[in-house]
């Protein structure tokens, strides 16, 4: 059964970034066992931050359908979404106007390779979450966004980060890592998990492949999203950090996550 199944689901590959980021836009609440508390849980966490830091200006640059954005702006006064492709953007509009908070954020479709092409202004915050820099395969790319983002950042602010946990994955190079079921869905219910293909690449990488398989009964298809990640060790993201003019402030691990902070020097 899981033979054929696998065969003949269609696959997502990404040629390029965007691609990826629309293929995954109208699924990214499923990666979550429950979107809604995601939120929630992100919204406590970034409180108690932009408490901290006495922080009313968010700049979200996450990438994502609005989870960082939204939640963020249940707190700070301005915050804006800075989005791949105009699917992503339509999708996070959608997502914040459920919370009604699609007017307390300014959305904007923009590169996020080129932020400071796009983007004004002066952040207290800057978020670079959920491991889109690992989507940046160089040091040079990296280089490019952290710079971009210290630049919109006033004097003493902060980026936070977060990505998976590299150093610790590398130890046993994991295949096949089950994430969740969701059921009574309108379709029937929707099995996830995580499939991935480590590279023989200098720098290390890993296509990384998201299934979703939707169905009901004995009926099932299944969708594969993949994306080139780098392998970015600790020690690697904090030398791009500092050379980027950044200090780290506090590194630490959630699960399978490394959550930085880090302060424009």
């Amino acid at each position: 059964m899981f033979s054929s199944l696998f065969s003949d689901a269609s696959a997502v590959i990404a040629a390029d970034l965007n691609a990826y980021y629309d293929g995954l836009a109208e699924h990214q609440p499923l990666l979550f066992r429950d979107w809604r508390a995601a939120v929630q849980r992100e919204s406590a966490a970034l409180r108690r931050l932009l408490r901290k830091h006495n922080a009313q200006r968010v700049l979200d640059s996450s990438g994502t359908v609005g989870l960082h954005a939204i939640a963020a702006a249940m707190h700070a006064t301005a915050v804006t979404a800075v989005c791949p492709t105009p699917a992503v953007l339509e999708r996070a509009q959608h997502n914040a106007a459920q919370f009604r908070l699609e007017q307390a954020i300014a959305f904007l479709c923009a590169d996020l390779n080129a932020l400071s092409d796009s983007v004004t202004g002066s952040f207290d915050i800057a978020l670079l979450k959920g491991g889109i820099v690992t989507h940046w395969l160089t040091d040079q790319a990296i280089s490019a966004a952290l710079s971009a983002l210290h630049s919109l950042l006033r004097p003493e602010g902060v980026l936070i980060l977060s990505l998976p946990a590299f150093d610790l994955l590398l130890e046993d190079r994991p295949r096949l890592v089950p994430r969740h079921v969701h059921e009574n869905l309108p379709d029937g219910r929707a099995i996830l998990f995580d499939l991935y293909d480590w590279q023989a690449t200098e720098p290390l990488s890993v296509l990384h492949n998201i299934f979703i398989v939707r169905g009901d009964g004995d009926s099932f298809s299944a969708t594969r999203f993949g994306v080139l990640q780098r392998a970015l060790r600790r020690a690697e993201l904090e030398q791009l950090l500092n050379t980027a003019g950044f200090v780290v402030q506090q590194a630490e691990m959630n699960g399978w996550e490394l959550h930085i902070t880090a302060e424009r020097a």
